[in-house]
């Protein structure tokens, strides 16, 4: 019996298929559809520079209702101006005409080059096509998963399910990111558009979640957003938030299960989350270059924002993530990332531990093996916790080490 996939709950059919659009001849159009309109709810980079698809996907999510996911890897269709909004139009208007529905069903996505036109002769015989390969098995939802891709290295899928009653829901989403990760997700649709000449290099994090469970999407909508903030808001590679950033999950109702009361909410919220969380240290750990996922966590915070705000820059600073790739146990560069933070910091109450091992505590160093804690770091899941013995805020930042390989993908990454 295979595991669950993303088509694992009831209603769903996806494909993925080969256009052309990258040079490399992969996967690089998709479909996901769901039988039904589905209940749906999305939140969208909060880049103020954001692409054609997700100006579109506010538009078309705004009704709380989708038949599916139309998107094309390759080429991020952002900053491409007025046709780069007729592109995306069509892509959704295309995908009704082969799947089903009005394009006003469709939530469109593109992942790719920034400032490049899509080439739509390719896009639209890739929908086409995709659309003749619809089906709801394993392999369907793979080549799902492979069209999404960028510059990973593997394809991200999560899966879970919870008990209702006597009923069972399953929930189960797919993502990409390696590059360009710092999602800050929560726009939601209506925002006023933006836009900007920029041009340069994209990677993206796009997540699409599938459920058979029956949810308003008013419910959806607000499960949805603290879900966000603490999966894929607290992931980073570079802290660069992309201009297609999307996180959109769709409800099909097929499982006749409804999600009415609080009770229930709670647990289904809680297994959204659950998969949220995998997806995104999935993301940290295919980091473009990475070597080693690692887990930044801050304790005892005067707040929540102020435990965010270390953790992040903890996780993004570029001098710790380099030691952390040569197994370097350089911990002031972590006390000193807190420090500068912003947030209310006192060090001579803090303790620092790395790999389990005590090296810092109330503004003082602790003796330790340094060679024995570098051997420690040699894995590819590292451990960072700062106890700030100062309230009760807490967070949690999931990142990667950088490696000479992380330069050369970016160095080489747009000629």
């Amino acid at each position: 019996m295979s595991s669950p996939h993303l088509l694992s709950p009831k209603g769903f059919q996806a494909a993925g298929v080969r256009a052309g659009i990258k040079a490399s001849g992969k996967r690089d159009v998709g479909l996901l559809v769901c039988d039904a309109p589905a209940t749906a709810a999305a939140l969208f980079t909060s880049n103020r520079v954001f692409a054609a698809p997700v100006a579109v996907g506010r538009e078309n999510v705004r009704s709380g209702k989708l038949r599916g996911i139309v998107m094309n890897s390759g080429n991020a269709n952002a900053c491409t101006g007025k046709q780069g909004m007729k592109d995306a139009r069509q892509m959704c208007d295309h995908a009704a005409r082969c799947a089903g529905g009005s394009s006003a069903d469709y939530l469109p996505s593109s992942t790719g080059i920034i400032g490049h036109l899509l080439p739509m002769d390719k896009v639209i015989s890739g929908i086409s096509n995709a659309a003749k390969a619809l089906g709801n098995s394993r392999e369907h939802a793979e080549h799902f998963m492979e069209a999404i891709l960028t510059t990973d290295l593997v394809r991200k899928e999560a899966a879970a399910t919870v008990k209702i009653g006597k009923q069972q829901v399953t929930i189960a989403g797919v993502c990409k990111g390696s590059g360009m990760i710092g999602p800050r997700l929560g726009v939601e649709p209506g925002m006023p558009l933006a836009v900007s000449p920029f041009k340069g290099l994209h990677a993206t994090m796009l997540a699409y979640v599938t459920t058979d469970a029956a949810i308003s999407a008013a419910a959806l909508r607000k499960i949805l957003l603290p879900a966000a903030h603490r999966s894929f808001n607290s992931v980073t590679v570079d802290d660069h938030t992309s201009t297609n950033d999307t996180l959109c999950v769709l409800a099909s109702g097929a499982s006749g299960v409804r999600i009415d009361s609080n009770a229930n909410a709670n647990k289904f919220a809680a297994s959204l989350e659950e998969v949220c969380v995998s997806l995104s240290k999935q993301i940290a750990a295919d980091g473009e270059g990475a070597t080693k996922m690692v887990t930044v966590i801050v304790r005892g915070a005067k707040t929540d924002r102020d435990a965010n705000l270390m953790a992040r820059a903890i996780a993004n600073s570029p001098l710790l993530k380099c030691a952390l790739n040569g197994n370097d146990p350089n911990w002031g560069r972590i006390v000193s990332a807190a420090g500068m933070s912003g947030a209310a910091f006192d060090p001579d109450r803090a303790e620092l531990k790395l790999q389990g091992t005590s090296v810092f505590r109330r503004g003082t160093p602790l003796p330790f093996d340094a060679i024995a804690v570098s051997r420690s770091m040699a894995t590819k899941t590292l451990d960072i916790v700062l106890s700030c013995n100062a309230g009760k805020g807490e967070a949690t930042v999931w990142t990667c080490d950088f490696s000479k390989q992380y330069v050369e993908i970016n160095a080489d990454y747009h000629t």
